[in-house]
């Protein structure tokens, strides 16, 4: 059984994580959501090797290397018993969508199926994780950089996935619910 895999991008607050998590809840039997940090934090959790290789890492604040997030990943896809998933917050770089590309080549049990991105404008994404307030400047900050990150490599990938005709986008700044529809549609029709 091939394991249909969606990637999930989109900028800090736009909500990529709340609707992945939606449409799992919403269609427990065939769907699983998965956060790549989630997905770390899990094998630390359970206390196996690559566990202890991840928190040597974590524990000191320091990034978990591509290679170990990217098998975790894989490995997780595979020992999951639902055939479609849903992941999101991935990649967040070339070097982790290229690093995942070379994985998916030689992949016979998993297929990526589809990127889609929600997307927000940065005035929406700053209103949404900051809230109103617009507080203290180091959240600001914080925020600025977050989307930097964001925003650097997303024409490459876009690039990327849009040449392969993976790329998907749907407009992020409607109501939680129009949005989940949506993209639950979409994943329905390729699944």
């Amino acid at each position: 059984m091939v394991k249909k895999l969606f990637l999930i991008i989109g900028a800090p607050g736009s909500g990529k994580t709340t609707d992945a998590q939606l449409i799992a809840e919403r269609n427990p039997q065939n769907i699983a959501h998965y956060s790549t940090g989630d997905l770390l934090r899990a094998e630390v959790a359970s206390g196996s090797e690559q566990g202890k290789l991840i928190e040597s890492f974590t524990s000191k604040g320091n990034l978990v290397p591509l290679e170990i997030v990217v098998n975790t990943i894989i490995r997780a896809i595979k020992n999951e018993a639902k055939n479609v998933i849903v992941l999101d917050g991935y990649p967040r770089s070339i070097e982790q969508m290229e690093a995942l590309d070379d994985i998916l080549k030689e992949e016979t049990e998993i297929q990526l199926v589809s990127v889609i991105e929600v997307e927000v404008s940065e005035g929406v994404a700053k209103d949404r994780v900051l809230g109103r307030a617009r507080g203290a400047d180091d959240n600001v900050e914080v925020f600025n950089n977050r989307m930097r990150v964001f925003q650097e490599p997303l024409k490459e990938i876009e690039g990327f996935y849009g040449g392969q005709e993976l790329l998907t986008k749907i407009n992020g700044e409607r109501t939680i619910e129009e949005i989940v529809d949506e993209m639950e549609a979409f994943i329905k029709s390729k699944i």
